[in-house]
């Protein structure tokens, strides 16, 4: 019988868990008889209630810290460039500051829960690529609080510059000097619904198409630079379909911090103006990530674990066969 040692646990539960999450970037080392204190013989000794807490819910908690390091580059940077009108960086510095935001959310996270941060990325993963269902909804919540958080962090940091640029105490949504902006996303003024709606759901498809192509096996995975192409990836996401709308692409780094901005003071214009702009960012990305994902595997993906790849699209059939009656 195999001996199976502490470290050679603990080796292949991180294997699996790398297996489960396929935006995950594989971790080094793994099989290295390194003495640090997430070993299990000190984990059945030293154990604390915090440690078990942090240790069952450590993915969403991972989910939570990365989209609050993406969301506190994302909206710091847009802040910087509002509040100094433009003296401090442009609509480029913008773009590139979000494609390093999610890069460094993804590196605080990836390794633990594959640093979707995105409940479109998460949602297109159970669909496609076999993410267990029953962790959606906590993924999604860690998501949410960590938009959420990232929000109230940046208002915090830079309370003051707002106060000098609209006044003190004041908070707008709309004019021309509406700082609500910073936390959230707006569309041109011109813009339908449904002119909204498309860019949105657009932009997303190409981010779920991207993320796939990236973390395909069969095709030409990005590997350990994945965090670079994902860079690349969101700028030129940006670069291409930021005008419109602002390129949300995440309900939770756009919802959450719009929820964070009303608790701040900026009132419930934040989900009225622009014909109730507010919904798109929270629909839109679902639906495109799912036609994203569900694209890149009709033309290209070969894994088995894809609907698109399975007899009747996964579905199994309902109606059987009936018995032939004797006579």
């Amino acid at each position: 019988m195999e001996d199976i040692t502490p470290s050679t646990y603990e080796n292949d539960k991180a294997v699996k868990a790398h297996d489960e999450y396929p935006f995950a970037i594989p971790a080094t080392g793994l099989a290295e008889e390194t003495h640090h204190p997430g070993h299990a013989e000190e984990r059945e000794t030293e154990m604390t209630a915090f440690l078990r807490f942090r240790h069952r819910f450590r993915e969403p908690l991972a989910e939570c810290l990365g989209t609050m390091v993406l969301v506190m580059f994302g909206d710091g940077v847009v802040a910087q460039v509002k509040l100094s009108k433009g003296a401090a960086g442009d609509y480029t510095v913008i773009a590139l500051s979000w494609a390093a935001a999610v890069m460094l959310g993804y590196m605080v996270s990836g390794g633990i829960s594959g640093g979707h941060m995105n409940p479109a990325v998460t949602i297109s993963a159970a669909v496609y690529r076999g993410f267990p269902k029953r962790k959606v909804i906590p993924y999604i919540l860690g998501q949410l609080l960590g938009g959420f958080i990232g929000a109230f962090l940046v208002y915090g940091i830079y309370v003051q510059s707002i106060n000098h640029y609209e006044g003190e105490g004041i908070r707008t949504v709309t004019g021309a000097t509406a700082t609500a902006g910073i936390f959230c996303t707006f569309p041109q003024p011109y813009l339908t619904t449904r002119g909204q709606f498309a860019s949105e759901l657009t932009a997303t498809a190409l981010l779920q198409l991207g993320i796939f192509a990236l973390t395909d096996p069969y095709n030409a995975p990005a590997g350990e630079i994945f965090p670079l192409g994902l860079f690349v990836l969101i700028y030129a996401l940006g670069s291409s379909f930021g005008f419109q709308t602002g390129y949300a692409l995440n309900m939770a780094r756009d919802f959450a911090p719009r929820v964070a901005a009303v608790a701040l003071g900026y009132g419930g214009d934040m989900f009225s103006v622009y014909d109730g702009y507010a919904w798109v960012p929270v629909v839109a990305p679902i639906i495109g990530g799912l036609l994203g994902g569900g694209l890149y595997d009709l033309f290209i993906y070969q894994g088995k674990e894809s609907p698109v790849n399975k007899r009747n699209f996964g579905f199994s059939r309902t109606a059987k066969k009936q018995a032939p009656v004797q006579a």
